[in-house]
């Protein structure tokens, strides 16, 4: 039987990502090389405990009708993503498995560019989710696609937690990819 889980609230999560995570006031550079007087660093709200059991849970919630065989994206930003709803997929009855692409190929080891695998298994013919924390132009999760369609994987959907409205649904529009985010920048500002 699942466990007793409290309320998820949206409002609430934007709370805690205004409070946590959005800065104004200068001038910043994006991962995508763009400038922006808005930045948001979802670290503080996604290592945050109600933050990340809010996000955890309302990835599980948004995913529930695409029914995933995995779930995952590129590091650092997935990482707490992906393990936050790993764990409240758990406890909720309805488990998704976790991954995480690598930047680059260990060096050491195993040498694996996907992590979070059971030995011997492989994204060959899964069906995964891409998460990402922040998206402006979509070139983070583009790179964790072109990564798990290598190792064989079906990409169903890129979901991620902030869109920043700058390209990003174009972009996987452009590339048959469906796209969802939990909050926009717009509801931040």
């Amino acid at each position: 039987m699942p466990a007793s889980l409290p309320s998820v609230s949206r409002e609430r999560l934007i709370a805690i990502i205004k409070a946590r995570s959005v800065e104004t006031g200068r001038t910043f550079t994006l991962a995508s090389g763009r400038t922006s007087d808005f930045y948001c660093n979802l670290k503080p709200t996604m290592l945050d405990a109600e933050g990340a059991y809010l996000l955890g849970a309302l990835i599980v919630e948004a995913l529930r009708a695409d029914t995933p065989d995995l779930i995952g994206g590129l590091e650092l930003g997935a990482v707490p993503l992906a393990a936050s709803a790993a764990a409240i997929s758990h406890a909720m009855g309805a488990p998704m498995q976790a991954f995480v692409v690598r930047k680059q190929t260990k060096e050491h080891g195993t040498k694996s560019l996907v992590e979070g695998l059971m030995r011997g298994d492989s994204l060959k013919g899964k069906r995964v989710v891409i998460l990402e924390d922040v998206t402006t132009t979509g070139g983070s999760s583009l790179k964790a696609i072109d990564a798990v369609r290598g190792e064989g994987a079906q990409v169903i959907k890129v979901l991620t937690m902030v869109d920043r409205q700058e390209g990003a649904a174009e972009a996987f529009k452009a590339a048959g990819i469906p796209f969802a985010a939990l909050v926009t920048a717009a509801e931040l500002r």
